[in-house]
């Protein structure tokens, strides 16, 4: 599976090791992180959840448009679900190509395209107390068992917190 979910810390360097290719002479990453901030709101950690299966779908879709919309010889994309503390990375992209051009699109196409489609729930805490759920651009609500222990769902559509 070339697109999963891990509740530990990205291991990039495993992570790299498995889109090397002798035929590549470029590659690419991305890493998103937790900010301390957003809109106006000091963060202090984030939550993320994630309709699992749904996802997995979606992301290898993801994965194989890219590898069919550009040259690349192979792409993963990693997304941490769970609590994560600031700094903490909450999703890296790896994408090996011929050329570091492809690489680039590519990358970037699969981070702009996981952030938009894939059914991910991410819940903001704030320095404040307060918290909201942010990003759910494809969600109407969050899965139920997130009602049974939050009280609120604050959509806020839109963000790019990561």
């Amino acid at each position: 599976m070339r697109f999963r979910f891990t509740e530990t810390a990205i291991d990039t360097e495993s992570a790299r090791r498995e889109i090397i290719d002798p035929g590549a002479g470029g590659y690419v990453s991305f890493e998103g992180w937790v900010r301390d901030h957003n809109e106006g709101q000091d963060v202090t950690r984030l939550e993320y959840e994630a309709f699992q299966a749904l996802a997995l779908k979606e992301g290898d879709r993801i994965l194989t448009e890219a590898l069919s919309r550009f040259p690349i010889k192979h792409a993963l994309c990693i997304h941490r679900v769970g609590s994560l503390d600031l700094t903490d990375m909450a999703v890296w992209v790896g994408v090996s190509a011929a050329h570091r051009g492809e690489a680039f699109d590519a990358c970037r196409f699969i981070i702009d395209e996981v952030k938009h489609r894939v059914p991910l729930w991410k819940k903001e805490h704030y320095r404040s107390g307060n918290s909201g759920w942010v990003n759910c651009e494809r969600c109407a609500e969050p899965p139920q068992h997130l009602h049974d222990h939050d009280h609120d769902h604050d959509h806020h559509h839109g963000h790019d917190a990561a």
